[in-house]
């Protein structure tokens, strides 16, 4: 057994050494052969073939040729009745749609309850065939009424536009001229503390604004800086309060390999002081001074559906009055993409911007403010939301978002209390201050549009607000839920109609009412949630020619927008439109 099993390794050896001397030999062979190339050169002598033309009569030798035989043939015709008489074809008429006509004038005129007047005249002027010249003037006043209050509470809104612009070949430019005045009281006086006759007599709560603004424009068609704008406002009061604000903003275009980039440069100035010291003991002056200067370059890519524009924001904050210098980064880009064509489009940004706070801004979002307010900038970081929008049909429309934004030294309202020297008209707790602080903000906004026809149309939008103060105790007078729905329908060729509804849900605000002693939280006030419903009816008698009929706060609610200054309760106003040209 033992020989056999020798024989076995034996054989196994011979066999595996085999097996790796020809494995061996072909890997030497492998790497031996060596790679040559071979070119191959032919000489390349073409020929060209004789061309022989074809005869078009070509010449026949046959032997037997046959004449050709000539052929003789008639047409017999008889007469056949007939009663058909073809008539002339003619075009089939279109029906032209009337022209609507078009005016370049109107003048309107309304008055209604609490003895209010609506006055509205808007002209354009056709100079030549490159300038045209434009005024526009509005007038909304009302001498109040407002019940249980013991203050006088009219206010006016006046303001007058002028502008110009010329057209040319290579640019256009414009210049714009405007002046306002408003007035408005100080009406909202608290319960506590309890004035007597005597003192509410004595108190003046009206406080007039007045404005000028001046600005000009400049528009190139192919040069590298595109346009530029220069804007001065002034803005006062009658308690010696002046504010200026010049911003100056040059803009550049050109294309690098196909694409777009936009270069903004932005200078914005705001100075002015208000009368009231900012500390009575030391007599501290409200004076403000601050530039900001600014550069935004962006670019735009297009790629079928997809369009992006990449951009950043730098600015560079001056506060001469406080020695207070900030350089801000900030971010600028948005994106869209069409999923579905124009049914579905999916959108997003992050965006940023440091945006200067003035006095008339202030008046404008609450004309109660006194004349004392603090002015900085708010540092709007970041603003980051994301969204689908799009078309349902050719009658439905859609637009949903939601986003997320962080500020620094955001704007928050806030009663101011009574002052123990009471001087002004607005030293009762009936005037509202500034209080900043920084805020994240959680957002969501949806929107539906219905177009059923040319004659009806119909918008539904609600957003939701989630704040979060850093310092302040609440997001003072901020609500955190607003909707509106808002309709215009062409009942006929005469009739029309229109409806606007606002809902705007709970806000808070400091109760003055209570004492405040640090380190206590202050006292808060909740103002109640509240829907203002707005109709309006109109008929036209011709082109030029409509009344109406306004109906505002048809609910009837003497809510308060503003805390202790409720509103005027139901008010009607009926007028006239006329239409024209010169």
């Amino acid at each position: 057994m033992s020989r056999y099993i020798k024989k076995l390794i034996s054989f196994t050896c011979v066999f595996a050494f085999s097996i790796i001397t020809i494995v061996a030999q072909e890997k030497e062979e492998e790497e031996t052969i060596e790679t040559e190339r071979v070119v191959i050169v032919k000489t390349y002598t073409p020929t060209i073939s004789d061309a022989f033309k074809v005869k078009s009569t070509p010449i026949l030798n046959d032997s037997v040729t046959q004449k050709k035989k000539q052929l003789r043939y008639s047409i017999f015709s008889v007469p056949v009745a007939s009663t058909f008489t073809p008539a002339k074809g003619r075009a089939a008429s279109i029906d032209k749609p009337k022209k609507i006509p078009l005016y370049d004038n109107y003048a309107t005129l309304g008055f209604g309850n609490f003895t209010s007047v609506l006055a509205e005249f808007y002209s354009n002027f056709q100079i030549n065939r490159t300038d045209n010249m434009g005024l526009y003037l509005h007038h909304n006043s009302s001498q109040g009424g407002i019940k249980d209050v013991e203050l006088d509470d009219k206010f006016y809104n006046t303001f007058l536009d002028l502008n110009y612009t010329s057209r040319t070949k290579d640019f256009t430019y414009g210049i714009e001229v405007g002046a306002e005045h408003q007035l408005y009281n100080w009406y909202g006086l608290p319960e506590i503390p309890v004035l007597t006759e005597a003192q509410i007599d004595a108190i003046d709560p009206q406080q007039n604004y007045f404005g000028a603004k001046l600005g000009g424009k400049l528009q190139f068609d192919d040069l590298y800086f595109k346009r530029a704008s220069l804007n001065y406002r002034y803005f006062g009061d009658a308690l010696s309060s002046t504010e200026h604000h010049a911003v100056f903003t040059p803009t550049f275009e050109f294309e690098i390999a196909d694409e777009l980039i936009t270069t903004d440069f932005i200078v914005d100035y705001l100075g002015g002081s208000f009368d009231r010291p900012l500390d009575q003991a030391l007599q501290t002056p409200n004076d403000f001074s601050i530039l900001n200067l600014g550069i935004q370059p962006n670019l735009v890519v297009l790629r079928d559906n997809l369009t992006v524009n990449l951009g950043a924001a730098v600015f560079y904050s001056i506060d001469s009055q406080n020695n207070d210098n900030n350089f801000f980064i900030y971010p600028k880009v948005t994106a869209s993409y069409r999923l579905l064509d124009e049914a579905v489009i999916a959108y997003g940004g992050l965006e940023g911007g440091l945006k200067q706070n003035t006095y008339r801004d202030a008046v404008q979002a609450n004309p109660y403010v006194s004349p004392t307010l603090v002015l900085t900038p708010t540092h709007n970081q970041f603003d980051a939301y994301v969204g689908l929008k799009g078309k349902i049909s050719d009658i439905v429309s859609y637009n949903f978002r939601g986003g997320y934004a962080s500020e620094n030294d955001k704007v928050l309202f806030v009663n101011n209390r009574p002052e123990v020297l009471q001087l002004e008209g607005y030293d009762f707790g009936n005037s509202f201050a500034y209080r900043y602080d920084d805020v994240l903000t959680l957002n969501g906004y949806g929107e539906l549009n219905f177009n059923i026809n040319k004659k009806f149309k119909l918008g539904v939008s609600a957003e939701y607000f989630d704040y979060n103060t850093e310092d302040e105790q609440e997001a003072w007078n901020l609500p955190e839920l607003k909707a509106s729905i808002l309709l215009d329908y062409q009942i006929t060729n005469q009739w029309f109609a229109g409806a606007q509804l606002f809902y705007v849900g709970e806000r808070k605000d400091i109760n003055t009412a209570v004492a405040f002693t640090p380190p206590t939280p202050e006292a808060i006030v909740t103002l109640d949630s509240y829907f203002d419903a707005n109709v309006n009816l109109g008929y036209r008698f011709n082109d030029k020619l409509s009344v109406f009929i306004k109906g505002n706060n048809l609910a009837g609610e003497n809510y308060e927008r503003w805390t202790n200054f409720p509103v005027q309760g139901i008010q009607v106003l009926g007028g006239v439109t006329y239409k024209f040209n010169y």
